[in-house]
């Protein structure tokens, strides 16, 4: 029987907060990619994003890292990973991508080489033990099926980014209402070279949890209970996060790829 590949699934973004629809969509992924028959998923990744980005209402990492990992205790296969937010400044998610492949093979390796030296008489072609062919993992991007309509926007991504996420590691892309993401891959030559290795989940309960509304509702004082782990509400309202004042930061500034991007980059083309 031929085995299974295993895969890493890593969401990049803001979690700012994280909600109960972030932590659904690696529970549709992960439905999705086993009933494949062709893989299994052993991890999942949150990475948010550094506070250098520049988003409108974006609070602290320490905060957002906190967050993340109150309402991860319920898990048992996703956890947060703040190595994206400790970056000295703004990372380029293909960078991220390629930080935590590196990593994978790492402990890969170093699993094979203790597994060498525990078992040294025991390694040969028929030993159930013998890993001398590790099956390699692939890691594959987590999003909702929006991010793929991000592509086309100008100065946002450097096309060879773009390529080398869909060409080396792949996307999968869970379905939000009012969104056409096969569409998004028509609509691009890039994309559709490139649409084996894009894989779009439907999400059939549908779940609109919007971080920027679960905000609002913050500084109104209204409640958001059933929307966050109570865990993280708590940490909210301990810590006096979000407030009128906390959602003016950034406020009329570009995001960090634009700046960086604004000038000889080439868009997508469609």
């Amino acid at each position: 029987m031929k085995s299974k590949i295993p895969v890493i699934l890593l969401a990049c973004g803001s979690f700012n907060p994280i909600t109960n629809m972030h932590m659904r969509l690696f529970e549709v992924a992960r439905d999705h990619l086993h009933q494949t028959g062709r893989y299994q998923v052993i991890e999942g990744i949150m990475s948010p994003v550094n506070d250098n980005y520049g988003k409108k209402g974006l609070v602290s990492a320490r905060h957002r890292i906190a967050m993340a990992k109150l309402a991860l205790e319920t898990s048992d296969w996703i956890r947060v990973d703040p190595w994206e937010s400790e970056q000295d400044t703004w990372t380029e998610t293909v960078k991220v991508l390629r930080h935590h492949y590196n990593e994978s093979l790492r402990l890969l390796w170093s699993k094979e080489e203790f597994m060498q030296k525990k078992y040294p008489t025991q390694r040969s072609a028929g030993d159930p033990l013998s890993c001398q062919h590790p099956v390699l993992p692939e890691l594959k991007l987590l999003c909702g099926a929006d991010f793929l309509q991000t592509f086309k926007t100008p100065n946002l991504w450097k096309e060879e980014d773009i390529q080398e996420i869909v060409e080396k590691f792949g996307l999968v892309c869970i379905s939000r209402a009012g969104s056409d993401p096969s569409q998004y891959i028509k609509d691009s030559a890039l994309l559709t070279q490139f649409q084996h290795n894009i894989f779009l989940v439907k999400e059939w309960i549908q779940n609109e949890i919007s971080a920027t509304q679960i905000r609002s509702a913050l500084c109104r004082g209204l409640s958001v209970k059933y929307l966050l782990p109570d865990s993280v509400i708590a940490y909210i309202a301990q810590h006096n996060i979000y407030t009128e004042e906390s959602e003016r930061r950034n406020e009329g500034d570009l995001l960090q790829p634009l700046k960086l991007h604004s000038t000889g980059v080439t868009p997508l083309s469609d």
